[in-house]
């Protein structure tokens, strides 16, 4: 007689069967990876971006594979846009259970003295005011049944602070962490999780939204790191590897998760900060 197989099939394990997500960022990037590899897992899936091309490109590939996907253009750090974004996904497929607050930039790196007004407001909108636009409008419908919210961060800002000319971006993703774990307590008794993902190095396409100045030179300081920046895996993660991680935290794996920053570097940022 053979025997029960115990081993626990990942793949069944992490099925998303029934859930709604929305994903903002979800034209390319880790915010595209996610939003496949969430549809691969049977959630229907919406999600904002600004390019259409790119936004329509995934929704498509999704639909190839048989799943269902809503792309929607929308700036995150406006609230009318957001809102807007999240209610039609909602009325797409009737509720919303995972809400993946992921778009980002990097944005123009200078000097704290040089950087002018308009870029600091500019990354701190996208980053930091678009994750509290999202949650705050997900919110009233994550409170119906319970869900999940997953943020992304970085080692910038909460594990290293030596990417000189990133105050801005570093201080957005600090900020991210902590109003994850504010958010945690606050919405446990709705049983909503938040947690939090920091990435460090990652195969994307952020760097075509870094403009670098010429007064970075006069804040340099010489930083000679070990041999191997990515421990791990010697070169940057993969896009697909935080869409796991990302996959586990909005499946019923990770019940019992909240209020968590989990790093995903390959040890980088523990020779780095």
């Amino acid at each position: 007689m053979d025997q029960p197989n115990t081993q626990a099939d990942p793949v069944r394990d992490r099925r998303l069967d029934g859930k709604i997500a929305f994903i903002t960022g979800g034209g390319s990037g880790i915010g595209r990876a996610t939003a496949l590899l969430m549809a691969r897992h049977g959630a229907k899936v919406g999600f904002v971006g600004r390019t259409r091309d790119e936004l329509e490109e995934v929704q498509h590939e999704i639909e190839r594979g048989g799943g269902e996907a809503l792309a929607l253009v929308a700036d995150i750090s406006s609230p009318e846009a957001i809102e807007a974004a999240i209610q039609q996904t909602a009325a797409r497929w009737g509720k919303l259970d995972i809400v993946f607050a992921n778009a980002g930039i990097n944005g123009v790196l200078a000097p704290i003295e040089d950087m002018q007004v308009s870029d600091w407001e500019k990354v701190i909108g996208i980053n930091l005011k678009g994750t509290f636009l999202t949650v705050k409008y997900a919110i009233p419908l994550l409170k119906t049944h319970g869900g999940s919210v997953i943020i992304t961060s970085s080692i910038n800002g909460n594990r290293v602070f030596s990417n000189f000319g990133f105050s801005a971006y570093s201080t957005s993703k600090a900020g991210q962490v902590a109003f994850m774990k504010m958010a945690a307590l606050e919405l446990a008794p709705f049983k909503i999780r938040v947690n939090a993902i920091c990435p460090g190095a990652i195969e994307t396409k952020i760097g075509e939204n870094t403009r670098h100045t010429p007064e970075l030179e006069k804040i340099q300081i010489p930083v000679e790191f070990p041999e191997g920046s990515q421990p791990l895996e010697d070169g940057p993660g993969s896009a697909q590897q935080v869409a796991q991680l990302a996959l586990f935290l909005g499946s019923d794996d990770s019940s019992h998760i909240t209020g968590t920053d989990i790093y995903i570097d390959g040890a980088e940022s523990l020779i780095r900060g």
